[in-house]
């Protein structure tokens, strides 16, 4: 259902859409955890909304989300802000690309399961959790999708 939501959406109402959670949902799951010592994830999602209002070019913004994906691969110890990390990255990065609005689901909703049950909570577990938040998300989107959107993100999956 959430993937067929993205299709039918224009790439700025998916991209703020997915920086709207990311900043509501996950960046506090990243500041918690790892922040003030780390700031690459909200510098992402502020070059992102600088882009997106014509305020920075695509450079500086593509560069500072790839700082939020190095991020993200140097706190592998933590679970939860790794895949917060992984999920802000992929949200900004919906800026040029929509098809990384999905991003936000495969690892958002993962990294909200692990920040609620723990690093060491198992898959059992972890699995609903995820897919709970995955349901928030898709009504997230639903509530701010437009009806008969007349020019929808050109999306190709990959798989």
């Amino acid at each position: 259902a959430l993937k067929r939501q993205i299709e039918g959406q224009s790439k700025t109402t998916l991209a703020n859409w997915a920086l709207d959670f990311a900043e509501r949902e996950l960046l506090p799951v990243w500041i918690r955890r790892v922040v003030p010592e780390d700031p690459r994830p909200q510098l992402s999602l502020a070059l992102a909304r600088d882009w997106l209002a014509g305020r920075v070019k695509l450079g500086p913004a593509k560069t500072a989300i790839l700082a939020c994906h190095a991020a993200a691969r140097e706190n592998a110890a933590d679970p939860a802000a790794q895949a917060a990390a992984r999920a802000i990255g992929q949200c900004a990065a919906s800026i040029h690309s929509p098809r990384h609005s999905i991003g936000l689901a495969l690892y958002g909703a993962l990294a909200l399961a692990y920040d609620e049950l723990g690093a060491d909570a198992p898959w059992v577990l972890l699995e609903p959790r995820a897919a709970g938040h995955c349901s928030r998300m898709l009504e997230a989107l639903r509530a701010v999708s437009v009806d008969g959107e007349t020019n929808p993100a050109a999306i190709r999956w990959p798989c």
